[in-house]
């Protein structure tokens, strides 16, 4: 019967037990890790959560809202993320105390601008019509202005 090794053969060294132990922690904390990361990325946003608050409170938001989700709005502007252009709540901090807000922002959607943000253009949206822009303004004042750090 022959041997298990050849003669030639030495046999695999035994590997500490640690490195095993090693191994599995490691692997536990990248999973706690991987989990950690989507319990971050599926849990609601503050600011989303107090948006929902304010279009329970004023339904009639929700033809904006529509308005800005259908719109190319959200390809620049984020709730909360600055992408291209700053984010709604940004927009709504710095036009909060402005009384013509929302006729001025109206006008930015359908005239466009470049400059109030830095080199950022926004284009204009001629196709929307006056009424859609006051619509789409009022959701975006409506915005809870984001909170100094």
């Amino acid at each position: 019967m022959a041997d298990r090794y050849d003669e030639d053969d030495e046999p695999a060294p035994n590997r500490p037990k640690w490195i095993g132990w090693a191994l599995v922690i490691f692997m536990l904390l990248v999973a706690f890790g991987v989990a950690n990361v989507g319990w971050l990325i599926m849990r609601p946003a503050p600011a989303a959560s107090a948006m929902d608050e304010v279009m329970k409170a004023r339904p009639e938001l929700a033809a904006g809202k529509a308005l800005v989700e259908g719109s190319d709005c959200m390809r620049c502007h984020g709730l909360t993320r600055s992408y291209v252009g700053p984010a709604f709540e940004a927009i709504a901090a710095r036009y909060q105390s402005q009384g013509d807000a929302i006729d001025h922002l109206a006008r930015k959607i359908r005239e466009g601008s470049v400059g109030t943000w830095g080199n950022v253009i926004m284009p204009r949206h001629p196709q929307i019509t006056p009424e859609q822009a006051q619509q789409m303004a009022e959701w975006v004042m409506a915005v809870p202005p984001a909170k100094a750090p």
